[in-house]
């Protein structure tokens, strides 16, 4: 049985991105399950916060994945504090679908900020320096696309659309776990595969 994980997004990079990061856990914990992520719904940020938007939204990707499956929703937390965020968006799209199992993620400041604690597996790629250090509070700069910038060699500027996609499929994950909002990312995308394959095996 095919088991689907229906995504919101914010950011037109993350519509590569987010399938792509889901897939690399899914395969590496659960290579036998078979699972379809298709392409996420992108929303603006201020309009998925908006009352009644978030569940409209949520109940046109429950239909995307046919009724079955899981949601994964994440969004950069802009400033707002991820404790309070994440947790008031999850109640409100849990009463949207209580039917499915649903994750609500948010990026303390920014996505790229997990590719700040992450650095040291990416010295060398997609142009970034061969000596860059994560720093010692990375979800703390408020521009870690800026960070990358300034430690890309040959004059070379990040690009978020190209770069982002493909530094998710080349970062140590495990690495970027010291980024407390990746750590949640992360255990919750494992908590949606682990009930998705045991409603399989039921």
């Amino acid at each position: 049985m095919i088991v689907k994980i229906g995504c919101i997004v914010e950011g037109e990079s993350e519509v590569e991105t987010v399938p792509l990061l889901i897939r690399r856990i899914a395969v590496n914990l659960y290579p036998e399950l078979p699972i379809v992520v298709p392409p996420p719904i992108h929303r603006p940020r201020n309009k998925v916060v908006k009352e009644n938007e978030l569940e409209k939204t949520v109940e046109f990707v429950a239909r995307q994945i046919g009724g079955q499956g899981a949601i994964f929703i994440i969004l950069d937390s802009d400033g707002d504090c991820p404790a309070e965020l994440g947790p008031a968006l999850l109640h409100r799209a849990s009463q949207a679908r209580s039917d499915l199992p649903i994750a609500v993620v948010i990026a303390k400041n920014e996505f790229e900020a997990w590719f700040l604690a992450a650095a040291e597996s990416l010295r060398g790629r997609r142009g970034l320096k061969n000596d860059i250090h994560p720093p010692n509070d990375p979800e703390s700069i408020r521009d870690a696309k800026g960070w990358l910038d300034k430690r890309m060699e040959n004059k070379e500027s990040y690009s978020e659309t190209t770069d982002q996609p493909a530094l998710a499929a080349l970062f140590d994950m495990e690495h970027a776990r010291r980024a407390d909002s990746f750590d949640k990312c992360y255990r919750d995308i494992v908590r949606l595969l682990d009930e998705l394959r045991d409603r399989t095996e039921v």
